[in-house]
């Protein structure tokens, strides 16, 4: 590459679903592409995964060690259900600070809690997972549920994630992660590469986003990657634990 060539560096491109873009792009494309699935975000993520969503996240809250009056950090807080289920975790004597980078998401997100009743207690941040504006040491918890593959630099984001805790606190990731049982994968296949889409033109209208959501979960690091990229960012006592034959896994550590 010579001088006046304007492609970037391999250094500094990253994926976009299976598209190979510069990394100072994707957030933005990305961002696009939750702009635009905002309002429609609940309903498909029920349709593409038959309703299993709510159950990976319930056990998600209930097994990440939350309790009563702890400050937990939800990042890629989208549009409220994580918080809504950490809320009464946490009591009156706690609190849950709602982080996405998206503004569109974050405002479906307050609205829908506050239409719930849910305002004690929850704070709304516009934030980016790589930079976080919070002091050292601030949270009990970090959670984050499917949104860490949308991120461009993970391991910054991890960094971050450790940095904004306090001495045993702990980190739990939720994430579509790789497929354990093989004779599964060409249903699994199909439904995200054929199903997905057509979903997303018929409820959304937007086929592109929806497949981008299947590709990137597809380019998202396995089960055993990501705790070694925890185990990098300073994290102790890491493990994973696989949900619906490996569809999804938790991931978690602690700082000591």
């Amino acid at each position: 590459m010579n001088d006046a060539d304007p492609r970037p560096a391999a250094a500094d491109t990253t994926h976009f679903g299976f598209r190979e873009v510069a990394a100072t792009d994707k957030q933005r494309l990305v961002g696009e592409v939750f702009s635009s699935v905002a309002g429609n975000y609940d309903r498909m993520n029920d349709l593409m995964s038959l309703g299993l969503h709510r159950l990976w996240k319930r056990h998600f809250v209930a097994t990440a060690g939350v309790r009563r009056g702890d400050v937990v950090l939800d990042l890629a807080g989208g549009t409220g259900d994580i918080a809504a289920l950490l809320q009464p975790r946490v009591g009156a004597e706690g609190r849950v600070v709602l982080g996405d980078i998206n503004g569109d998401m974050l405002a479906v997100g307050r609205d829908r809690l506050t239409d719930r009743g849910l305002v004690a207690g929850i704070d709304y941040v516009q934030c980016n997972a790589e930079a976080l504006p919070f002091p050292d040491r601030s949270f009990d918890r970090v959670t984050i549920a499917f949104g860490l593959r949308n991120v461009t630099d993970k391991a910054a984001a991890l960094r971050q994630m450790y940095r904004v805790l306090k001495i045993g606190g702990r980190a739990s990731i939720l994430e579509f992660s790789q497929l354990q049982a093989q004779w599964f994968a060409p249903i699994y296949d199909f439904h995200s590469f054929q199903v997905l889409p057509r979903l997303g033109r018929l409820i959304a209208d937007d086929a592109a986003s929806y497949r981008y959501l299947a590709e990137s979960i597809r380019k998202h690091p396995g089960q055993a990657q990501l705790q070694a990229m925890m185990e990098q960012a300073g994290f102790a006592r890491c493990s994973h634990r696989n949900l619906s034959a490996g569809i999804v896994a938790i991931h978690a550590g602690y700082r000591v």
